[in-house]
């Protein structure tokens, strides 16, 4: 099972680092670098598929849909899929959970932020009442009993709202509710790294790199000294990405020929990664 696989990875003393991604393409590439796990990026989704701020446009059946295309794409990699805040009331959380299930998700993460949430490190936030969001954490745990077992990431916004504090007794309750890992989002420094790490070390706390957020950059290996077995780099693929569109197409637009062929995949790479020779295999096996 999936949501087994990655508790086994969460305790296998190594942090696991889980990168972003938003496509087959990005979820195929993420694999062949070597990683154990994946990440739907809300965030990424929003600004790939709509071309809009993770700012609560991206609804539930659209995170679904993505989610059930990029897993298709990377058989047997588990998937963990961020839901937001369930996209509703508890009841809405455990749907939700049941559709990324049946969609292959091993996982999902659920946040507690008043809807239209926004990305944990902009401003503008708020949290819904501490036991409002329990009760979709429970509502989800609750659906192993059905045999619809995902490896949940309990999400807490709170910080930003209502202090660390707060956040880390969020954070407590998730995990005694049955969550599997927690996620204290948009810590400041060091020390509330630090802090978070110690207190939640035994609930599997989760440390999230933004490239330009809030919270400082620390390597892997830091944060594993830290207490953190998952390490989340939701937004380098989005980021890198948009980069290279921008010069790319920046360099069509002004110069009137391709972009520098150095700073692209060669055509022969991109079919290769979107796996050309298997398919030319299959293609000669049943041909006439």
């Amino acid at each position: 099972m999936s949501a087994e696989r990655l508790r086994a990875l969460a305790d296998s003393g190594a942090p696991l680092v889980l990168p972003g991604v938003y496509d087959g393409l990005s979820a195929r590439l993420a694999a062949q670098a070597g990683f154990g796990a994946l990440v739907v990026s809300g965030y990424s989704v929003a600004a790939s598929r709509l071309g809009l701020p993770d700012f609560g446009y991206l609804t539930q059946t659209e995170i679904t849909d993505a989610a059930r295309d990029l897993i298709a794409a990377v058989p047997g990699v588990p998937v963990i899929v961020d839901a937001d805040t369930g996209y509703g009331n508890a009841l809405s959380a455990a749907r939700t959970a049941r559709l990324l299930h049946g969609a292959g998700a091993a996982g999902m993460l659920l946040e507690d932020q008043q809807w239209p949430k926004r990305c944990g490190h902009m401003e503008g936030k708020s949290v819904v009442p501490r036991d409002e969001w329990l009760a979709k954490v429970r509502a989800v745990v609750d659906l192993r009993d059905e045999g619809i077992d995902m490896f949940l990431i309990a999400r807490t916004d709170a910080r930003g709202v209502e202090g660390l504090d707060e956040a880390i007794a969020r954070a407590r309750a998730a995990a005694a509710a049955g969550a599997d890992a927690v996620f204290v989002e948009a810590p400041l420094d060091r020390g509330e790294l630090e802090r978070i790490g110690d207190e939640l070390r035994h609930a599997r706390p989760v440390a999230n790199m933004v490239e330009g957020g809030r919270t400082p950059i620390l390597s892997t290996a830091e944060l594993g000294d830290l207490g953190f077995p998952f390490v989340l780099w939701g937004i380098s693929g989005i980021l890198a990405a948009g980069h290279a569109l921008r010069a790319a197409y920046g360099a069509l637009a002004t110069t009137g020929s391709g972009p520098d062929p150095s700073a692209l995949m060669t055509f022969g790479e991109i079919t290769d990664a979107v796996g050309l020779p298997d398919h030319r295999r299959l293609d000669e096996r049943y041909s006439a």
